[in-house]
């Protein structure tokens, strides 16, 4: 059982300082529309910052409107198992108390200097696979603070790109595709 977190906070800024960063609209659709397609069991997105939270729930309204949900079902249907959380630990505890089970705790990050293995890991691939729920955590800003990472049961390694000059700086939707790409089309 598969479970995708957005964490604007705790999230690094810049200089390495706990910040929280604001929800754009394009991760909204794009990462549902990944998650949906990838068969996220649900995409939680989450923001302590009550205007933040208004906001997401204004825009999943609009779309979940019957005159916008006639127009792009698809769109309706990728958004409508998003789940807005004040934290880390309302999330985690919504879990556990719909599998009477933690579930295990899979981070990702560009910045990762050590990491638990790939994609492919076979382990990793047996916990997916499983009735465990597993969530997968993708930070915004700079990276996932320590007290996000602290709950990790595992490190992902990073998304390498190919710029000679070392530059790697996907978008987190971006990433988000990627990731699960992977991570559901592992080929024998």
């Amino acid at each position: 059982m598969l479970y995708l977190a957005l964490v604007h906070h705790p999230v690094l800024g810049r200089k390495g300082e706990v910040i929280t960063t604001s929800v754009t609209n394009l991760d909204i659709h794009d990462i549902a529309r990944s998650c949906r397609t990838y068969g996220v069991s649900n995409y939680f997105i989450i923001t302590p910052v009550k205007k933040q939270q208004v906001l997401v729930q204004e825009i999943l309204d609009h779309w979940n409107t019957d005159l916008e949900n006639s127009y792009n079902p698809d769109r309706t249907s990728a958004l409508s198992f998003i789940q807005l959380k004040e934290s880390l630990g309302q999330m985690m505890e919504d879990i556990a108390k719909k599998h009477d089970t933690s579930p295990f705790v899979v981070s990702t990050g560009a910045n990762f200097k050590g990491f638990d293995g790939e994609c492919s890991d076979p382990k990793l691939q047996e916990l997916i696979a499983s009735e465990k729920p597993v969530v997968l955590l993708f930070g915004t800003g700079w990276g996932l603070h320590q007290d996000a990472l602290e709950l990790a049961d595992y490190k992902l390694a990073p998304i390498y790109g190919s710029a000679e000059d070392d530059y790697n700086h996907l978008s987190v939707r971006s990433a988000v595709a990627i990731y699960l790409d992977r991570l559901r089309n592992i080929r024998a």
